[in-house]
């Protein structure tokens, strides 16, 4: 019965947003209130100097603003000053944020000839923020089930921690161990951290309300930032053999001289594996949210086209189909940060392959 009650109401409160976000997109749009269905998912898969309130197309909770301005000079202040479409003068160096043209979204600053400047910004945006939170939960996680081992000795947690324990002895026993053998507990560390604040930063993209609503995964600086991690991780702790199977590896002597035809191959693949982390990753988590978000504008799409009353119908369906994509979603979760573990695992140990002593003749 509770498992009933909790779905009807996640199901009427993604019917109240998605039906809010219309009306608040009506009363505050254009005199037609056309929604422009690209502008939207762009808006919000993309990062911003503000994190959307519940019900408001237009609020947002201010974050901070530091950027350098040309010249010289450390500049903070809140996005609110900005984020409007207004320009804010601070201490002689005049701000904004436009919303059309080269630098549309990003903070800029206007120069004395009316030219528009980007600045280096540090700003503490909506993603950045967004992995300070999630870097916050995977250490309080870790934290809190150390400290009842310290506590509690070898006696097994229950509840949360319990789940998170079988989650570690999964990841670590069955996957990271049998693949990195003797290694596996010098590694583990790093492996065992990628995998839980990938999967952090996963579930709270999925939280339609603050902490949660960052696309994080779903950036492609983020995924290219972890598979940048595993790539240094993987080349700068490789063994001799490792590079010598890159640079002069065991095939016939045609395929490598004069013509370095498999050396070439070989060295192209160091880079196509962060490649295909990065990609991976990014890919399905965007596609998901898109999907999601897709299948809300509908319900806006509808109503402008053939009216109030239709619209409210396509919320229906339309959120029935989004709980079953968050549904989906969260597996997804799940499968997205355990595969790029079990990739970063492999790639790892296949750099700390030692040679084979060759067997002694008589």
């Amino acid at each position: 019965m509770k498992k009933v009650i909790t779905a009807i109401v996640a199901l009427v409160i993604l019917a109240l947003m998605a039906w809010g976000y219309y009306e608040n997109a009506a009363h505050h749009g254009h005199g037609d209130a056309k929604v422009n269905p690209k502008e939207t998912i762009f808006e919000h898969l993309g990062d911003t100097y503000g994190w959307e309130v519940p019900f408001s197309h237009t609020k947002k909770i201010p974050l901070p603003i530091i950027a350098f301005a040309k010249g010289g000079g450390l500049h903070c202040f809140m996005s609110s000053r900005v984020t409007g479409g207004e320009t804010w003068d601070d201490g002689g160096a005049t701000f904004k944020i436009p919303h059309e043209g080269d630098y549309k979204g990003k903070l800029v600053q206007v120069l004395d000839d009316g030219s528009e400047y980007r600045p280096w910004d540090f700003s503490v945006t909506k993603n950045v923020l967004g992995i300070l939170i999630a870097a916050a939960l995977v250490v309080l996680m870790t934290m809190s089930l150390r400290k009842w081992y310290k506590r509690e000795g070898k006696k097994g947690p229950k509840g949360f921690k319990g789940m998170l324990e079988l989650v570690i002895d999964f990841v670590y026993t069955d996957t990271i161990k049998p693949i990195m053998g003797k290694e596996a507990p010098k590694y583990g560390p790093y492996l065992l951290t990628a995998f839980f604040f990938i999967l952090t930063m996963n579930l709270l993209g999925l939280i339609v309300i603050f902490p949660g609503g960052a696309n994080l995964t779903g950036n492609l600086a983020v995924t290219m930032v972890l598979a940048l991690i595993t790539f240094a991780v993987t080349n700068f702790t490789g063994t001799k053999h490792y590079w010598k199977d890159i640079f002069w590896p065991d095939v016939p002597m045609a395929l490598k001289c004069p013509v370095p035809m498999m050396p070439l191959i070989e060295f192209l693949g160091i880079l196509t594996k962060p490649l295909a982390l990065m990609v991976r990753l990014f890919a399905n988590m965007l596609g998901g949210h898109m999907v999601v978000i897709v299948l809300i504008l509908l319900i806006m799409v509808f109503a402008q086209m053939f009216g109030t009353a239709v619209g409210a119908g396509t919320a229906i369906i339309s959120v029935l189909l989004s709980l079953f994509m968050l549904v989906l979603d969260t597996l997804i979760s799940f499968i997205q940060a355990f595969v790029f573990t079990l990739l970063s695992t492999i790639f790892i140990s296949m750099a700390h392959i030692h040679e084979e002593p060759k067997a002694v003749t008589e």
